[in-house]
């Protein structure tokens, strides 16, 4: 927890400071310190750009090939931070190109990975539970890993040093690629009995000289070796023991690499290296991230933990297949050994597909899973005497043939298969050592199917047809919208059928719609991680109209938010779902599916009839998991269906399938407003007392103009800013401020340069806003954007002279029982389950929450008294903010106590029956909506 410590009180420190002229430097002391890295060791402040076209610049804190920094002042918006540190990445050379971009006005921050195209925002406030999202200062994230994972590292570096020795002497591209992948499968198989134990050590140790000259043609003599039969082969006295091994992997000539002294070296370090602990899961993406030397700086940060792949495909076939074992293998009499015998038919019969592979993790950790299952099965067979051949080769039915996948890079394709293989010898191993007989399966007669391709333009029928396929499997591409290439976008807009319209929805969505149609040929079940994204907010009117009704879809079980990535220390976490799916059984041939024509799911409204399959049986009980934080272990809890919006339901036909987005409130509820937005560049804008006073000094005149401007985390925190509101000042007031005056051209200069139309429309009139929200009385606010810590959004009440910005939803002439209603632990399910996150935090939005949130029939007048409880509970503690308040931690037993006054009291406005949890409140409400 010591970061966690150190970012905290790094938090304290800078809370409510930011002026980034004077401060800027320090800040980022600060900052690196957290990690015990001095920032001037790493990387230079004010680092002087020539823009490509745009004259020169200066980088605000630059780290050449890790990470580029934009600073603005506090409260300044971070858009134009983004635009221009995104310009300087153009022009920057490719050895200079940062992994990182990090913007921030002091009190927030945003993050983009330029790499894996994952991005991250959050506020000072929240720092310390977002500190790892910044390990990359540390340069080094192996501290936290499990042993086996360093032996994966420790391997994977051996090859990267090297990889670059070669790459460096200019043997580069695919016969490279190739080149390490057959010398990795060669060490894997000097110690585990593959080769004769030791036989490529000895080869290149005592058959090549020192200045590695004679490596090259050695090593091509070797592979042609590998890839002949025995009896086939013309005679070499030095290559007579290796094996024939098969299997493509050595099939075909490559370049000769010209080795030198250091590079013979290197790989008789690597000879030398234990790879009898390797775990081929892991070490398929760290081999992967030796091609590129930024990567390998954070080797453990780059591959999915197995426990999240578990999470997977126990949920889409393990467990079920694991309880129908359990079930044969009580049985008694002669029947058993029958059911058991079917059963690992059953298993060899099962065929998995990955159309994102990747490097194969998820495929070799199923083959890995079932072959340890069979194993069980096989055991339970030796237990009757004489059900065993006698032959351990004959044992296992299993085999590498039944996977297939679909990667768009030839590398990790070829990665995937030598993977494969190796899980394959492992499991061998094990069998044998089990049975007492040694039992390899070399030479290799059959392969997994990975085809190199784009899994969006590819037929999958031609990697296995549906018919003959059991399950789906994989963690698809993410990328949002906005980080989306235009070929990218033109794809999922073809695929959803989204028109004219575009939609907004994540690249991840393609997959489920590809398998969706995929699967009406057959019954195969589908498994897929996803950006939540895809399962709260608009995203969910424009996918699942399409898979649930359209296809015929149904959700089988989902694991809500939770942190997807390694464990290792700096790794920035992606905050994912898991869904299940497949088509209900039916006692009818699987409908065809018509394509739907063009634009007729636009805007996530459906137009006609189905062609979804109608249910015969009874629904079989859909499990869900839940996470009461993202990074807890989860709870299990079983529905008759799950809602896209992950909600478990227990009437489907009475919850919809979809809440659209409402322009207006479809409730009865007053009409709530956007804070104002001032686009001026910061130059209006007051971030600190001090700046104001200073300024106020100088042009007294102008104080009458000057009022205090607050956001969601101002709010929150008890912070504010000051704002020059000249709307109503008349020219003869203006022409008397000269300091005014000049902060106006500054305005007008800075609306005229930007990209935005309406920005630069707006530089006519440098006095007036984009968005002018400056109330006259009382006025209820809503922060945009709040912690998922809190179990409550902090609502409250401003008055003027404060300004609230964008980051506040405003709603004038309020009641107390408005107060209370929006308050509530019934609003806040609304909140949590039908828009979601973002990231982690909770996200407000009026279109899809304030103006569809369901209003009880009897109305929310009643609401009034324990809604003013809080607000005296709150009054007792005056020099607490919103923040101390309400962190779940600190929270008062007072406050706390009248929220449970008012949840009950709102409850029991919309049933007799008590709510347990805020799952079951969002389910209760989708009916009513």
């Amino acid at each position: 927890m010591e970061l966690e410590v150190k970012a905290a009180a790094f938090a304290e420190k800078w809370r409510g400071k930011g002026y980034e002229r004077g401060e800027t430097q320090l800040f980022y002391r600060d900052l690196f310190e957290i990690f015990d890295v001095p920032v001037e060791r790493v990387a230079v402040f004010e680092h002087a750009v020539q823009r490509l076209g745009r004259g020169s610049g200066y980088i605000d804190l630059f780290w050449k090939g890790r990470v580029l920094v934009e600073q603005k002042s506090a409260g300044s918006s971070l858009e134009q931070a983004k635009r221009q540190a995104f310009e300087y990445c153009e022009d920057l050379s490719d050895a200079e190109h940062p992994r990182y971009v990090l913007l921030s006005d002091f009190q927030t921050f945003e993050l983009y990975d330029l790499r894996d195209s994952e991005e991250a925002r959050f506020h000072l406030q929240d720092l310390a539970q977002h500190i790892h999202k910044l390990g990359f200062i540390a340069g080094d994230d192996s501290a936290d890993l499990s042993e086996q994972e360093k032996v994966n590292i420790q391997a994977a570096e051996l090859v990267g040093r090297l990889h670059d020795e070669l790459e460096a002497a200019g043997y580069t591209g695919q016969d490279l690629e190739r080149l390490l992948v057959r010398i990795v499968f060669c060490l894997f198989a000097d110690n585990t009995g593959i080769f004769p134990r030791n036989a490529f050590l000895n080869l290149i140790d005592k058959q090549t000289s020192k200045t590695g000259a004679d490596v090259g043609p050695l090593l091509a003599s070797l592979f042609q070796v590998l890839d002949t039969p025995e009896d086939q082969r013309q005679a070499s006295q030095q290559l007579a023991g290796f094996p024939y091994v098969n299997g493509d992997l050595f099939a075909g000539p490559l370049r000769i690499p010209a080795f030198n002294g250091k590079m013979r070296e290197l790989l008789l370090a690597a000879c030398r290296f234990d790879w009898t602990a390797i775990s081929p899961a892991i070490f398929g993406s760290l081999f992967q991230s030796v091609m590129d030397r930024e990567a390998r700086r954070s080797l453990g940060a780059h591959y999915t933990t197995e426990p999240n792949i578990l999470k997977v495909i126990e949920s889409l076939f393990l467990r079920d297949l694991r309880m129908e074992f359990n079930r044969i293998r009580r049985l008694k009499g002669a029947n058993r050994v029958a059911k058991l015998k079917a059963f690992q038919q059953k298993l060899a019969g099962l065929t998995f597909f990955d159309p994102a592979c990747g490097c194969g993790n998820f495929l070799i950790i199923a083959y890995r899973e079932l072959r340890l299952l069979e194993l069980k099965v096989l055991r339970e067979l030796r237990k009757d005497k004489g059900q065993l051949a006698l032959d351990v080769a004959s044992l296992s039915l299993l085999n590498v043939d039944q996977f297939h996948g679909i990667e768009i890079s030839e590398f990790p394709v070829r990665i995937a298969e030598a993977a494969m293989w190796m899980m394959d010898h492992i499991m061998n191993k094990q069998m044998s050592e089990e049975f007492g007989e040694y039992y390899i399966r070399i030479p290799l007669t059959r392969s997994p199917a990975i085809l190199q391709a784009d899994a969006l333009e590819t037929d999958w029928r031609q990697v296995l047809p549906p018919e003959n396929c059991s399950f789906i499997m994989g963690n698809p591409p993410f990328a949002g919208a906005k980080l989306q290439s235009q070929a990218q976008r033109e794809q999922i807009k073809r695929l959803a059928n989204l028109g004219g319209a575009g939609g907004t929805l994540d690249y991840v969505a393609a997959w489920f719609i590809k398998a969706a149609e995929y699967i009406q040929q057959g019954d195969a079940k589908i498994g897929f991680v996803a950006t939540n994204s895809i399962t709260q907010g608009e995203q969910v009117g424009q996918l699942w109209p399409l898979l649930l009704e359209r296809y015929g879809m149904e959700i089988t079980f989902a694991h809500q938010t939770f942190a997807w990535g390694s464990d290792a220390k700096g790794k920035a976490h992606v905050h994912v779902v898991i869904l299940g799916l497949s088509r209900p059984p039916t006692n009818s041939p699987p409908a065809t599916i018509t394509p739907p024509a063009e634009g007729e799911f636009a805007n996530g409204k459906a137009v006609g009839g189905g062609g979804a399959p109608s249910a015969v049986t009874p629904p079989t009980p859909r499990p869900l998991f839940t996470y009461s934080d993202p990074k807890a272990d989860s709870e299990e809890s079983p529905h008759p269906a799950i809602s896209p919006y992950l909600v478990g339901v227990e009437d489907a036909s009475k919850s919809p399938i979809v809440v659209h987005e409402s322009a207006q409130p479809l409730n009865g509820l007053p009409k709530v407003g956007a804070g104002s937005q001032v686009i001026d560049g910061g130059f209006t804008i007051f971030k600190t007392e001090a700046e104001k006073d200073e300024f106020l000094v100088r042009e007294p005149g102008a104080s009458k103009f000057v009022r205090p401007y607050i956001g969601a985390q101002d709010f929150i925190n008890g912070t504010w800013r000051w704002v020059l509101t000249l709307h109503d000042a008349s020219p003869a007031e203006l022409a008397k401020m000269p300091a005014v005056k000049e902060r106006l051209g500054k305005v007008r200069e800075w609306r005229q340069a930007s990209k935005r139309k309406a920005t630069r429309e707006m530089a006519q009139t440098p006095t007036a806003w984009q968005i002018k929200a400056i109330p006259d009385s009382p006025f209820l606010v809503i922060p945009v954007t709040s912690s998922e810590r809190r179990e409550y959004v902090p609502i409250g009440w401003l008055e003027p002279p404060f300004v609230p910005n964008t980051d506040l939803r405003i709603v004038g002439d309020a009641s107390k029982a408005l107060f209370g209603l929006l308050t509530s632990s019934m609003h806040m399910a609304w909140l949590q389950f039908i828009r979601g996150r973002l990231e982690s935090r909770y996200r407000y939005s009026l279109g899809i929450v304030y103006n569809t949130f369901p209003v009880p029939e009897a109305g929310y007048a009643r609401l009034e008294a324990p809604a003013d409880a809080i607000l005296q509970a709150r009054a007792t503690h005056p020099e607490s903010t919103l923040a101390n308040l309400y962190d779940p931690d600190l929270m008062p037993p007072s406050l706390r106590k009248a929220h449970q006054k008012l949840d009950k009291a709102t409850d029991s406005l919309y049933r007799k029956a008590p709510f347990h949890s805020n799952q079951e409140r969002a389910a209760h409400l989708l009916t009513l909506y």
